[in-house]
């Protein structure tokens, strides 16, 4: 066997399998656990995309409302931003997907009801446009916005 004789390898080998098993020297002190992190990863997508969409960089705002969903899928301030983003780009294929994930995240609320008819008015469809902000208009507490919305499409 080389430079060790069969009877310290022996020695060595028992000596691994018993140093595994003792409990000398084995720390007993009670832990804490790291509380896990709480904040929302998706806030700063959600922060920089509102501040894209104000300043009309809708291609920017799309980005970071993409990652903010992507980050978060339960964000529904970001699939409203996401949706309007697509509306203002003209992907109204994408925003149609949006403002459906959009209604299973956050219900059929009014304010996402006047986004829906919002984008309607953009794709020039009058009627469907009409009724979704009729709808939102029911629904709202103040619809000075959805009556912004509605004399858009009275003027057009």
């Amino acid at each position: 066997m080389g430079k060790f004789s069969s009877m310290r390898m022996a020695a060595l080998v028992a000596a691994m399998m018993t140093g595994g098993c003792t409990t000398q020297g084995v720390d007993k002190t009670a832990t804490t656990s790291i509380a896990p992190v709480t904040a929302d990863i998706s806030q700063a997508d959600l922060t920089a995309g509102k501040a894209q969409f104000r300043e009309a960089n809708y291609g920017l705002a799309e980005d970071h409302f993409r990652k903010a969903v992507e980050l978060r899928a339960d964000n529904s301030e970001a699939w409203m931003g996401l949706a309007a983003s697509y509306d203002q780009l003209g992907r109204f294929d994408f925003a149609d997907r949006a403002y459906d994930q959009l209604l299973k995240v956050a219900g059929r609320r009014p304010e996402i009801v006047n986004n829906m008819g919002y984008s309607q008015l953009l794709r020039g469809n009058k009627k469907k446009a009409r009724q979704l902000l009729n709808e939102a208009r029911n629904g709202m507490a103040d619809p000075a916005v959805v009556d912004a919305n509605l004399a858009l499409l009275n003027k057009g």
